[in-house]
């Protein structure tokens, strides 16, 4: 008795030292938020005439409104910049008198489908249009990796650190493959495919790539690469090969060898930049700096256009992250969710177009027809739909597009894809062999325990499974050859699952236009005959702090103590989890998906 009331009692002490830890730590957050949320709403500081807008590449630039993320509080990260919200900002920019000119620094942050080259080609052209008012756009670079030396070589003016350098080695894909990792440890791995490019299920097979998957990556790199190299000539005004041929004979570009071939126009420290900035904006001398407002505190000064008259709207609605069933969580576009916010655009008779903004590089079939039924719908209730394609629109992220009244697609978008395949996994022999665990069954008929991961799939199960992948595979190509009008002879062509650029989407037929969102929001506002001026309204909506608050609190709160991949066991730890989380998404109730392979991601 004496032993169990000692028990008791630490328990209770126990309990109570976690109550009051948990309410700490509860307050501590909730303080943190709402100073956060009083942050973003204060007005920003009165912006002084001559000032420089000054754009801090040290973020990700995303294309729906940032997600709250308790990260941001934990390790005092930037929150990601929305893409249009830096597009707005230097168009304003560029006719507001008090913006004497730009200055590029830092060193972007890339995160899940963030930063891609498509999105970062648009804040490229941004910044091109702000230089043709006049204004200069200057450049300070330290280590630029080939997303920061694309975007700054637009700038006026390069100035290089005198022990920076450029790291712009070209692009490769390098696929981490688990086939020998699934057999040390017992896990089974049956695929059913349509598409001889379709290699998303390598990587869970094979120990290497294919020939088919070697040759479509090779394709699809050379035209990005090709693309960047041209975007950056015609700035810098050399000669595509003979930027090549620096980056083959330099590896890393160091300063010297930056200014000798053209990339940069000098070298200087940062104190040498910020005192020629500082006579520019007339403040020589000065104790403080030059005059200058961040692109993030300028943006806060702008106001949205004025409604206007009512039934006047378009909606741009952001589909972002992988295609998943039922709702979705964050990074997640939920088949059920997203057909949702559809259908209350298509009865709201405030919305006369509708952009789709497409991030995504697919995943479950189900959802992707869920989704592109509800875009069907909307056409045929007479409201025009235009897809803007971003980084990546393939497999099921190209489903969703293909009924679109017009697509517009960046050179460097990743897009095509259309090929559908099934993943069928077993742990049989881990909990044989290695666990001990054995299984038995009783079942009503042949087909009854067919779902199961205790035993790889018969011959016959797997014969019913491709008949399924089969069918959706013909149902996705007579779909493109609807929508594109085209004939399914033309599509089966061009798919097979093979991976394309904007570019070589375009001349295949699978996109419209060569065009960033601006764009594609002119185009659908003047179909739907909208007068100049007319509203956009986003979905998902920026939440509100409650709304944030109340979500924050609603998931298992992330692991805040992750920093910035660096070391070998960060970055190892990063690819591990990326595969875990990737599985996470495979819930197609039939398991079934239209999906890009794992690894197409770009230094």
């Amino acid at each position: 008795m004496k032993n169990f009331i000692t028990s008791m009692l630490g328990a209770l002490v126990a309990l109570l030292i976690f109550t009051f830890g948990a309410a700490v730590l509860v307050i501590g957050i909730v303080g943190a938020i709402v100073a956060l949320g009083a942050r973003k709403s204060s007005p920003a500081a009165a912006i002084e005439t001559g000032s420089y807008l000054v754009f801090d590449l040290s973020n990700n630039v995303v294309d729906s409104p940032p997600a709250f993320d308790l990260q941001i509080l934990a390790n005092d990260r930037k929150e990601p910049l929305q893409l249009r919200t830096v597009i707005r900002s230097l168009r304003a920019a560029g006719t507001d008198r008090r913006i004497a000119g730009v200055l590029l620094k830092g060193s972007f942050r890339p995160a899940d489908l963030g930063s891609g080259y498509a999105a970062l080609r648009e804040v490229r052209n941004a910044l091109g249009e702000f230089r043709k008012t006049g204004k200069p756009v200057k450049a300070y670079l330290e280590t630029a990796d080939t997303r920061d030396y694309y975007v700054a070589s637009v700038a006026n003016e390069i100035t290089i650190d005198p022990y920076g350098m450029i790291m712009m080695p070209g692009l490769a894909s390098v696929p981490m493959f688990m086939a020998g990792g699934f057999e040390k440890f017992g896990i089974g791995v049956q695929v059913t495919r349509v598409g001889k490019y379709k290699a998303f299920v390598e990587p869970f097979t094979r120990r290497d790539m294919s020939p088919e998957y070697r040759e479509e990556t090779q394709r699809l790199l050379d035209d990005l690469w090709g693309s960047l190299l041209a975007d950056v000539g015609q700035s810098r005004k050399l000669a595509p090969a003979a930027i090549q041929a620096t980056v083959d004979g330099q590896g890393i570009i160091m300063a010297g060898a930056a200014v000798k071939a053209g990339l940069a126009d000098k070298s200087a420290y940062i104190d040498q930049v910020i005192d020629e900035l500082k006579a520019e904006t007339g403040r020589q001398g000065s104790k403080e700096s030059f005059r200058q407002v961040s692109l993030e505190d300028y943006s806060r000064t702008l106001r949205d256009p004025a409604p206007g008259i009512s039934h006047r709207d378009l909606a741009i609605v952001y589909a972002e992250g992988d295609i998943v069933d039922g709702e979705g969580g964050v990074g997640e576009i939920g088949g059920d969710s997203f057909a949702r916010e559809l259908r209350r655009l298509r009865l709201d008779d405030s919305v006369k177009a509708v952009v789709l903004r497409i991030n995504s590089p697919g995943g479950s079939a189900t959802a992707a027809e869920a989704i592109q039924r509800e875009i069907r719908l909307i056409r045929e209730a007479k409201k025009p739909v235009v897809v803007s394609m971003g980084s990546y629109a393939a497999s099921g992220g190209y489903w969703i597009a293909a009924y679109s009244d017009r697509i517009f697609a960046e050179p460097t978008t990743i897009t095509g894809s259309i090929g559908v395949f099934g993943l069928q996994f077993d742990v049989q022999r881990l909990f044989n062999d290695y666990l001990g665990f054995t299984f038995d069954r009783v079942k009503t008929g042949k087909f009854a325990d067919s779902a199961t991961l205790t035993r790889p799939k018969t011959p016959e199960e797997l014969a019913v499974v491709q008949r399924l992948v089969d069918w959706i595979y013909g149902q996705f190509i007579a779909k493109v050859a609807e929508g594109r009008k085209m004939t399914p002879g033309q599509v089966e062509a061009i798919a097979q699952g093979r991976v394309w650029s904007g570019a070589e989407a375009k001349r295949l037929g699978l996109v419209d236009s060569i065009g960033g969102l601006e764009a594609a929001v002119r185009f659908a506002g003047e179909k739907a005959g909208l007068p100049p001026g007319f509203r956009v309204i986003e979905y998902p909506a920026k939440k509100t702090l409650a709304e944030e608050l109340a979500k924050a609190f609603g998931r298992v709160m992330p692991d805040a103590t992750r920093t910035a991949s660096g070391g070998v066991v960060d970055q190892i730890e990063e690819r591990l989890d990326a595969g875990v989380a990737s599985l996470r998404a495979y819930n197609d109730p039939q398991g079934v998906y239209a999906r890009l392979p794992l690894d197409l991601s770009l230094p």
